[in-house]
Order: structure tokens, then C-alpha cells, then sequence
């Protein structure tokens, strides 16, 4: 197996710093990071998290975020010469977007077998028939990077979990009725209806991933 590239490994670590800042803001962990290579290394053009649920955008995904910050900075839509690295496989919108930019390559980390387009579930950046083809490289701390996904669902799971608790065991302080509704389900802190198996995880940009083998 090929070493990885140092400066792609540089440049993920970069995105992954963004990618908990999502985590803090309460968004699925992905972060992204569009950088320049030049003679003195590799210079940081703009960066971005995931921000779908704060700001009300369902094209606010990491690589969405990145590209408008560069894009503005450097008053080109067209980002040609450009690098952008993401903790994520890119859903077909993002993949769609990052070739429009024309950007020179687009490095990620963790697969996404749910939604990926870079060859998880569809490949658009090998499509022959699009006009522009970016160079995809996959994998790069791929372990890192999924380990911060799944660590984020984990403990959504776990709050999910003394969420249902705690309203099981407010109800049975009161009436037998107490928190149920007209089929026994117990509402949820946020009034809406919990049944005995848990919620949908609310996931934004990324799909939870599947656990890692044992």
C-alpha cells in the first residue's frame, strides 16, 4: 500500500479541526478545507464545516461552505489549481459542485456507503460524459475520520437514550397516564412522539456510518 502524500495528510488534519467545530455547534462532524500548493507548501484558501441544521440549508455541507468562502475571497467561481480536502466522500451534490469550481483535486477521508459519489455509491467524477473531471484520492486518515462520526452518533445515541429516561421516569411520578399518549407512546422532551425504538439520528450532510469490524 502506498504511503499517503504528507501534504494531503497535513491538509486533512486541517479539515479535521473544522470538522469539530461542527461537533461543538451540534452538526454532523464533517469538515472541509480548500488549499493552494506553492512553492513555500501549501497555502489555506478558505475552509468550512457542516452548518445545514444552523443555518437552515440543506446545501450547507462542508464542501458548499468552503467553496463560497474561497470563491468570494478570490472573486472566481472557478477555483482551477485548487485542492479541497473533506473528512467525508462527497454526496453527489457537493461532487457536482466541486467540479463545476473546477477544482485540480478533491482528497477525502471516510467512505460514505449511503450517499457517497466519489465511487461508494455512484462515481461522478469518473462520469465520461461531464465536461470537467476532478481527481478524486480517497482514504486519507479514513480511520480518523470515521471514528469522529461514529463517536458523534454514539453520543447522540446516548442522549436520545437519558432523553426517553428521563421522561419514562417523570411520567411514572405521576399518573399511570402520565406523558402517554393515546397509544402508549411517550412524547419526547421535544413533544414529539417516542416509541420503544429509538429515533432517526438526524444527520445532516453524512449518513451515520456502519460500525467497524471487530
Amino acid at each position: 500500500m502506498t504511503a499517503p502524500d504528507p501534504a494531503d495528510e497535513y491538509g486533512m488534519r486541517l479539515a479535521l479541526d473544522q470538522a469539530h467545530n461542527a461537533w461543538l455547534v451540534g452538526e454532523v462532524p464533517v469538515g472541509a478545507v480548500i488549499v493552494r500548493p506553492s512553492a513555500e507548501g501549501p497555502k489555506v484558501v478558505a475552509t468550512g464545516y457542516n452548518r445545514p441544521v444552523t443555518t437552515h440549508d440543506p446545501t450547507a455541507h462542508a464542501e458548499i461552505v468552503a467553496l463560497r468562502h474561497a470563491a468570494t475571497l478570490l472573486e472566481n467561481y472557478r477555483l482551477p489549481g485548487c485542492v479541497l480536502y473533506v473528512t467525508l466522500e462527497p454526496c453527489a451534490m457537493c461532487a457536482m459542485a466541486l467540479m463545476h469550481a473546477r477544482l485540480d483535486r478533491v482528497v477525502f477521508g471516510a467512505a460514505d456507503p449511503k450517499t457517497g459519489a466519489a465511487g461508494s455509491v455512484l462515481d461522478l467524477f469518473a462520469e465520461p460524459r461531464l465536461n470537467h473531471h476532478t481527481a478524486v484520492t480517497g482514504g486519507v486518515l479514513g480511520d480518523a475520520c470515521g471514528a469522529l462520526l461514529r463517536d458523534f452518533f454514539a453520543e447522540r445515541r446516548a442522549q436520545q437514550r437519558a432523553e426517553r429516561e428521563a421522561a419514562r421516569g417523570g411520567a411514572s411520578e405521576g399518573s399511570d397516564d402520565a406523558g402517554a399518549g393515546d397509544d402508549g407512546q411517550f412524547t419526547g422532551s421535544d413533544g414529539a412522539v417516542d416509541s420503544a425504538a429509538p429515533p432517526p439520528i438526524p444527520a445532516g450532510e453524512a449518513t451515520e456510518l456502519p460500525p467497524e469490524s471487530p
